[in-house]
């Protein structure tokens, strides 16, 4: 039997949902994110469920992974088996690159053969620049992949040797006009701000960079220090100092303005794009509290409520659903208050903002407040909008707390 996580519930071996739940998934968008564990490095400021090939030795491969991953999806169809077709399918890691073009297209032969994939969808793999090239993206593309998302983080040397990245600084620039040369209309690159040893100048090199590469879609993330990795163990030793919230900040506001001149427009708030067209449009699905389900090691899923998240290791994972039980290691059912509560913490992240009458009285009374304190837009709350404004977007988590 699966099993249980201190912060969870036991999980039903045969991954059986609640009727709500089911009822859900034919009224909600649906999404499938696949994690891939493989990785040839590990990166020092990682703390992701990934695996190289010393931590694995012959307990599990990218061959046992892919015959697994065909079985969850399998059983995905049979919980599920009124839920639409999929809107997305989002492959993550780790390293998915790693599997080559052939192996990406079985991973979405399975969706196809199994949940399935509705007409149009939108279709994205991860990729370390440095495991890819030309033939590549080429038969990713013609497999049925319509966006790929390119881990950059820095053209700056000095920052990417801190970060553990073992990419040459113009690799990614040059991967992201290698997949549009390939016919992706829509490609990604994935910055990380605020390093230890970063300059406002090396910033700026790195989002010339990226609008050189002429991509439609950036995603900047402030490092975070992560407890167990080897980036905290660095800092712990006072090798390296801790990200400062007021250099954060900065970093923020120069990523915004740059990209902004660019014509690349904030949708959520680590988020920018050309065109609605260009956005992620499964990360949308999470933000928007819709249905996805996780399908790998570690991977996590929420159907109507219900959420639930996968062993970790590729092993286990493996075992468990060759043995025909869901590899799920717990779940929870989150109460109206909690989803309440889930929803102000994500929506508000989106331009979009989020309807004022998700707040309780508690709430509503703090979102006067923030706006009178230039955190969120008051002409949008007055028509009944929670919309964070440029000062309330450095002090996301802060805003959410208020209204929480």
């Amino acid at each position: 039997m699966p099993s249980v996580l201190p912060d969870g519930d036991p999980a039903p071996a045969d991954g059986a949902l609640p009727v709500s739940a089911l009822t859900s998934a034919v009224t909600r968008s649906f999404g499938i994110y696949v994690h891939v564990p493989f990785c040839a490095t590990r990166c020092g400021y990682c703390d992701f469920n990934t695996y190289t090939p010393g931590e694995l030795g012959g307990s599990a491969s990218p061959s046992s992974w892919l015959a697994a991953v065909g079985r969850e999806l399998e059983l995905a169809a049979r919980v599920l088996p009124d839920a639409p077709r999929a809107s997305t399918v989002f492959v993550g890691g780790g390293t998915p690159s790693l599997l080559g073009a052939a192996g990406l297209a079985s991973v979405l032969d399975l969706v196809r053969s199994t949940v399935g994939l509705a007409d149009g969808a939108e279709v994205t793999t991860e990729a370390n620049p440095e495991s890819t090239s030309p033939g590549f993206f080429a038969d990713l593309r013609a497999a049925g992949y319509t966006r790929v998302s390119l881990g950059m983080q820095s053209a700056a040397p000095h920052v990417l040797k801190v970060l553990d990245r073992n990419h040459t600084p113009g690799r990614a620039v040059t991967a992201a006009r290698e997949a549009r040369a390939a016919g992706f209309e829509h490609v990604n690159l994935d910055l990380i701000y605020g390093t230890p040893g970063e300059s406002a100048a090396d910033l700026a090199l790195s989002l010339d960079a990226v609008l050189a590469a002429g991509v439609d879609h950036v995603s900047a993330y402030a490092l975070i220090v992560e407890d167990g990795t080897a980036l905290a163990r660095r800092v712990r030793r006072g090798e390296l100092p801790m990200p400062d919230d007021d250099v954060l900040a900065d970093r923020y506001e120069q990523v915004d303005a740059a990209l902004t001149a660019a014509g690349l427009t904030w949708y959520e708030v680590s988020n920018w794009a050309s065109s609605p067209e260009a956005r992620c449009h499964h990360n949308l699905l999470y933000w928007r509290g819709d249905n996805w389900w996780g399908v790998g090691p570690g991977a996590h899923s929420h159907v109507g409520g219900v959420r639930w998240w996968n062993v970790k290791h590729p092993a286990r994972y493996a075992a468990a659903l060759a043995d025909g039980v869901s590899p799920a290691a717990a779940r929870e059912t989150l109460s109206p208050d909690d989803q309440r509560i889930e929803r102000i913490l994500l929506e508000l992240r989106l331009a979009d903002g989020l309807p004022a009458d998700v707040l309780d009285r508690s709430g509503r009374a703090e979102a006067d407040q923030a706006a009178l304190d230039g955190l969120l837009d008051a002409a949008a709350l007055a028509e009944g909008r929670c919309v964070l404004t440029d000062a309330g977007r450095l002090l996301a988590d802060a805003v959410v707390r208020r209204l929480t």
